[in-house]
């Protein structure tokens, strides 16, 4: 199966390629992307900052600048190669995992979490764990505790996607944290996605966790860093 690479609704990407079929070579160019979600958070400062530099607070530009230049680096959206193998899940969220195990540990046959908690510094797109449709999406308004906190995933403001595989049924929850104050999604239920799709994104320092059917084996751990749509967390059982 050949690597899968998604497309996402991204500003300032570019992908250019030979067209004569004679030529020996064929050029692609792939730029880093930002999402369009973080253009006002760039654009904003950047106008600032002119504005100060124009009426000679040159002293007050270069902070407004230096946030500008964090806030494209923390909307990046990068691209990614998804793993072709079968039966597999891949983590939604880069960044630190925080939980693995059961959600009712005194039940055998319990679903299993994956918790990943995700810092200002990681790239915060949501990537689709399996394949499938989302069959739905249910946003609960909440509190805003910080994302480590276990209760994090019972009261914090959260976004829910199901996801009917071919095989197995998951919940992706984007939970927002003590910075994060707003989710976004871009799909609906009825919408398909492929593994490793980029789904959401979720503004600022957030948690992301993924609900597994007890058929999946685990291949994570409680401290390891993950990356979204590359990272396997989980492998169905045969």
């Amino acid at each position: 199966m050949p690597p899968n690479r998604c497309a996402s609704p991204s500003l300032f990407s570019a992908e250019a390629a030979g067209t004569d079929k004679r030529s020996w070579r064929k050029r692609i160019y792939h730029f880093h992307s930002m999402v369009r979600d973080g253009l006002p958070f760039v654009l904003i400062p950047l106008g600032c900052a002119f504005l100060a530099t124009a009426f000679g607070y040159w002293w007050l530009a270069l902070p407004l600048i230096l946030l500008a230049a964090f806030m494209a680096f923390f909307f990046r959206d990068p691209q990614r190669t998804v793993p072709g193998e079968a039966n597999i899940v891949v983590a939604p969220a880069d960044g630190r995992v925080t939980r693995v195990g059961p959600i009712v540990p005194a039940q055998p046959d319990s679903p299993n979490v994956v918790s990943i908690f995700l810092s200002p510094f990681d790239v915060h797109i949501n990537r689709a764990p399996i394949a499938g449709e989302i069959i739905d999406v249910t946003h609960t308004r909440g509190r805003f505790l910080m994302a480590t906190r276990a209760e994090a995933s019972l009261v914090n403001e959260q976004n829910a996607l199901t996801i009917r595989g071919e095989r197995i049924t998951v919940v992706c929850r984007q939970i927002a944290g003590i910075l994060a104050r707003r989710i976004v999604c871009w799909k609906r239920a009825g919408d398909h996605v492929s593994l490793g799709e980029r789904f959401g994104l979720i503004k600022f320092s957030s948690r992301t966790d993924v609900v597994l059917p007890p058929e999946v084996e685990l291949t994570v751990s409680v401290g390891e860093r993950v990356r979204g749509g590359v990272s396997i967390i989980g492998r169905l059982r045969a």
